[in-house]
């Protein structure tokens, strides 16, 4: 049920308690935040399929929305692009909504209350996450432009993405977290957090890879607990004893000067609850090989991160996986940066280093689809290795666990395919597209643009420098696919993923300006 008490005076409330210096700050952070999830929300509404809405009647002074009741829903023209909070109200019959879970109450559609509850978590979190940044005026994001500035840890890098997810309205919802928890284990509050220590026979606990000996006690397996996990869902003290930097999913952490370290977080965040299925634990040695041979075949453009070993107590929520750190791939003086991360450097306003990068990772992407792998390349997976100027070099990938593997498209190029099973395995054409420009199209270049006008102008310009395939022509040509969101939040009965789609950013030009006109292609061979 909805609650009828704000989350926003709950964590005012809590605030006072815990950290009485950050309740102003937070108060004047909360309409920003309030736009900001209503420009998701609003996002939401102007083009996903969701039923109750009839039709969609774009206008001179922005977008109505007729509604299956009879009512009308007006507000801005929308940028589905868009990253900036352009949204602050909407209209439902004539009154004006500023805050996005009273909306949604008023819509009175379908689950709407708890979907409503999480957006008032949302907007709470991310007005905290954004009063905890120091020197930021409120209501705006920190950009610092020069190299020179910039961090050279990896976790600090991560620490930088405040605001979440660029398009999801759940983007700082997390619920199960008191104030004083967030404080302690997000990222952006910049805390050191130390993992509990949890020791398992070893005839009870599933390995792969290579466990280290420094998380082995004789016959046991010691397995790194978050301390949420510890505390709400194992109900456990754990011994505590490694410290560690959170990164930008929450439940993944630096560990200073070795690993990061993947643990169970059986929280859910934004949408999904985020443990470590035993099966994911099977196949990380699989997927981890297989990255390697990926990455082979790119000439040098992409690194895949290696998982060094994978542990479960036969449980999701006790086990943990270690990975490398994707900092590994810079050379002296460069720089490897979350693609979630980009717009704080500032690097992104220009058009030409957009065009580039977009250049890059469409090479990188399209490559990898036309072998037969979509990549899950969203801007905390993806990740662009700069010079000591700035300029975009190379791609690192983390986090194999939802790519999507063609073995038909594997073998017709002579890859070797991998032994997985499940869901990661499909040849259907259009869930291999989906994950790919739903991910890196709609997610990382989109975002790291920041706008229709930014996007198209970089696609416009890198285009004409990629090889000419169908997936290309696909790209192009037709509506760009995107999960949609607040639709699955709106649809707890449903499994799987649901899909919107996008104005293709080419306007619709894509035949037209790229298919037409054979000059303007680059032969796959180079020609």
């Amino acid at each position: 049920m909805y609650r009828s008490s704000s989350a926003e005076d709950a964590v005012a409330a809590e605030l006072a308690d815990v950290r009485p210096g950050l309740v102003t700050r937070f108060t004047a952070e909360l309409p920003g935040a309030r736009a900001a999830v209503l420009t998701r929300l609003w996002r939401a509404l102007a083009h996903e399929p969701l039923p109750w809405i009839v039709r969609r009647e774009p206008g001179g002074d922005g977008l109505t929305l007729r509604l299956s009741d009879g009512r009308r829903l007006h507000g801005p023209a929308p940028d589905p692009y868009a990253t900036a909070a352009y949204v602050t109200s909407v209209e439902l019959e004539g009154v004006a909504y500023d805050r996005p879970e009273r909306l949604l109450i008023a819509l009175g559609v379908p689950n709407g209350a708890a979907f409503a509850a999480e957006l008032d978590d949302s907007v709470a979190s991310l007005a905290l996450s954004r009063a905890g940044q120091p020197d930021r005026p409120a209501g705006r994001s920190a950009v610092e432009p020069s190299p020179d500035g910039w961090p050279t840890d990896d976790w600090k890098w991560e620490q930088r993405v405040v605001d979440g997810h660029p398009y999801h309205p759940n983007c700082r919802s997390r619920p199960g977290f008191s104030v004083a928890e967030q404080l302690a284990y997000g990222p952006e509050h910049r805390p050191l957090v130390r993992l509990g220590l949890v020791p398992v026979d070893a005839d009870e606990c599933l390995v792969t890879g290579e466990w280290p000996d420094l998380l082995r006690d004789g016959r046991r397996t010691v397995l790194p607990v978050h301390p949420w996990q510890a505390a709400h869902v194992l109900k456990r003290t754990a011994d505590a004893g490694l410290d560690a930097h959170p990164l930008m999913s929450l439940r993944t952490l630096a560990v200073p000067g070795g690993p990061h370290v993947k643990t169970a977080l059986s929280a859910r965040l934004t949408s999904s609850v985020r443990d470590i299925s035993v099966g994911s634990v099977e196949m990380s040695a699989i997927l981890s090989a297989f990255g390697q041979e990926l990455a082979a075949r790119t000439d040098g453009l992409l690194h895949v991160t290696r998982t060094l070993g994978a542990a479960t107590a036969n449980s999701p929520d006790l086990a943990a996986v270690l990975r490398e750190s994707p900092g590994v791939y810079g050379a002296p003086g460069e720089h490897v940066v979350p693609v979630a991360a980009l717009a704080t450097t500032g690097l992104p306003r220009s058009p030409r280093w957009l065009a580039d990068f977009t250049r890059l990772a469409l090479t990188v992407g399209l490559r990898l689809l036309e072998l037969g792998v979509a990549l899950e390349a969203h801007g905390q997976n993806l990740l662009v290795v700069l010079s000591p100027t700035g300029a975009p070099l190379r791609l690192v990938y983390r986090d194999l666990a939802d790519i999507r593997v063609g073995p038909l498209r594997l073998a017709r190029h002579g890859v070797p395919v991998p032994a997985l099973t499940g869901r990661t395995v499909t040849d259907d054409v259009t869930a291999l597209r989906r994950k790919l420009f739903g991910s890196l199209v709609a997610g990382s270049l989109a975002a790291t643009a920041g706008s229709a006008p930014a996007l198209r102008g970089a696609l416009e310009a890198a285009v004409p420098e990629l090889p000419r395939t169908a997936d290309l022509s696909a790209l192009l040509e037709e509506p760009l696919p995107v999960k949609a969101l607040t639709l699955m939040r709106l649809s707890p009965g449903v499994p799987g993923d649901q899909w919107a789609q996008l104005p293709n950013p080419l306007g619709g030009t894509g035949a037209g300006r790229y298919g037409a006109d054979p000059a303007l292609w680059r032969d796959p061979s180079g020609q």
